[in-house]
């Protein structure tokens, strides 16, 4: 059928530049539903101006959080019936990870329509329920957004395996099979229709191709579609990988910056918008200003583990806090990849004291916070799946029973649940989960912390990680023993003036600063301190 005249009959004459020619159709004659142009309509979610630094980010596997219909499947209004639980948290962002019709009805990276919600999840209306609930408890949610490939069932490509396709050029096609090439460990080129097209993850997930501009105009559009509905980000998925420019240049290319820019732009048009990439091999060049302007801090979680770990600051994680932009970077300890780790209570093999550690570092040092759905309740992982990613995905702990769903789970539950779910620890004040509602509360009352400056004062393979946050009045000295042992650090002679008050652990207001004016601070074996300026 002829573009053209369809955008005519439906009024849509002003379409993307690259609906020209034949689109593809269905038997119906329809236009795909990711496919036609989108106008900017701004509106308002109510949030602070600041929101997505107010407190940390929720990352949510939908299919895994809470099941409402009783078929063994997480959806959205499972979701929105446990707002309650995160606000109470003091969770101030949610990250979705993908929510869209996908051909892998798993983790929802093989996108089949950018503008639709998985018929497992729910509908659109849902999700717009879900905006509303969200943010009416100061909650902003942002969308894990796919934009280096689709899935090979996409309209789009399944048209484009016709070499006179409108759409070819939308995705990247050869006619002979480029040599040389090794992308993630193996070879991305395949074989579809006489031809060969790039696809750096999976054959079922072809790469587009950016340097036509209209793939960039295909997600414009999309965006703005989500962001019309009061979507307040994106997380960028494999934001390193979209351009390619040689069998040894096919990630972390200069271009990929100007195309992130260009993203971000448009987001600043609706204001109070946060956006963040996943750029494991170049986390600060994707977080500088004319870049995305954050990324997740791939590298720090492990050495935040690795210090707790082996008992003292490791170089490593020095080393990070001095050469990163860490303030505007997504902070984390684990998320839904095992390139990342695997879920914290397998990296430190069940140790509560370690895991207190590790999450008082992560949530006291500069950064944008993200805590992965059940890390706050020491979640395991999920045993008797068949590839490792999914075993960090399992249905979320909310009590020993059938708290996520009536119906048998669609995959297994953790494989600690029984002892470390919600029910038995919500009002357990020695749990993880109280640990981590004071924390996070911590961080929320005391400004240094949600947006302070950073100042290193330990050194590295200290038994200490020791700072200080500072924003205008506000100042927080930190002070994170990972040691067996008890460990004194003597202040510099300007912070030994100041009088400082304890502001966390509560039970060591009279034991770290009785006087206020301290000279050295004395810090048990694995306990982290923070103390404040009294003025």
């Amino acid at each position: 059928m002829d573009s053209r005249n369809f955008l005519q009959r439906m009024g849509l004459a002003a379409c993307l530049s690259f609906c020209v020619a034949e689109a593809p159709a269905d038997s119906s004659g329809a236009m795909p539903p990711d496919v036609g142009p989108v106008a900017v309509i701004r509106n308002d979610s109510g949030l602070a101006a600041d929101w997505f630094r107010q407190g940390p980010f929720m990352e949510i596997l939908v299919r895994s959080y809470q099941d409402s219909n009783n078929d063994g499947i997480g959806d959205l209004r499972g979701l929105i019936s446990r707002l309650d639980y995160l606000q109470a948290l003091g969770i101030r962002g949610i990250w979705l990870m993908p929510i869209y019709p996908s051909a892998d009805h798993d983790h929802g990276y093989a996108v089949v329509n950018y503008r639709g919600i998985d018929p497992d999840f729910g509908t659109l209306a849902d999700f717009d329920t879900l905006l509303r609930e969200a943010h009416r408890r100061g909650i902003g949610v942002i969308l894990d957004y796919v934009m280096n490939h689709s899935a090979a069932t996409h309209p789009l490509f399944i048209d484009s395996q016709r070499p006179d396709s409108p759409w070819r050029s939308l995705y990247v096609w050869e006619s002979a099979k480029p040599q040389g090439w090794n992308a993630y460990g193996g070879d991305p080129w395949h074989a579809a229709a006489g031809a060969w097209y790039y696809s750096a993850f999976d054959t079922s997930m072809p790469d587009f191709n950016f340097k036509n501009p209209q793939a960039l105009d295909f997600h414009l559009n999309n965006l703005k579609f989500w962001l019309n509905r009061g979507v307040d980000g994106f997380r960028f998925d494999a934001a390193g990988a979209l351009v390619e420019n040689g069998p040894l240049e096919w990630e972390n290319q200069p271009q990929n910056h100007a195309i992130l820019h260009q993203i971000k732009n448009l987001l600043a048009q609706y204001g109070k918008r946060y956006m963040v990439a996943e750029a494991p091999g170049a986390p600060s060049e994707f977080s500088a200003p004319d870049s995305a302007g954050s990324a997740f801090a791939f590298g720090l979680q492990s050495a935040i583990i690795e210090s707790v770990t082996h008992g003292r600051a490791m170089p490593a994680l020095l080393d990070y806090l001095k050469t990163h932009p860490v303030a505007q970077m997504g902070t984390f300890l684990s998320n839904h990849d095992t390139f990342a780790g695997a879920r914290v209570f397998r990296q430190l093999d069940g140790d509560e004291a370690d895991y207190r550690m590790a999450a008082a570092t992560l949530l006291t040092l500069p950064g944008i916070p993200f805590i992965y759905y059940g890390e706050e309740i020491g979640q395991g992982m999920s045993p008797g799946v068949h590839y490792d990613d999914q075993a960090l995905r399992g249905p979320m702990s909310w009590d020993a029973g059938n708290g996520f769903s009536s119906h048998a789970p669609y995959r297994p539950p953790a494989d600690n649940k029984a002892t470390y779910n919600v029910a038995q620890e919500q009002n357990d004040p020695a749990s993880l989960l109280s640990h981590y509602r004071t924390l996070i509360r911590l961080r929320a009352d005391v400004a240094a912390l949600a947006e302070g400056d950073f100042k290193l004062l330990s050194a590295a393979d200290a038994p200490m990680l020791v700072f200080l946050r500072s924003r205008g009045d506000s100042q927080a000295l930190v002070a994170i023993n990972y040691s067996g042992t008890s460990a004194r650090f003597t202040l510099e002679p300007e912070l030994a003036t100041r009088t400082w008050k304890t502001a966390y652990p509560a039970s060591g207001r009279q034991r770290y600063a009785p006087n206020g004016s301290i000279k050295w601070i004395d810090v048990r074996a694995r306990e982290a301190v923070v103390l404040t300026d009294a003025h």
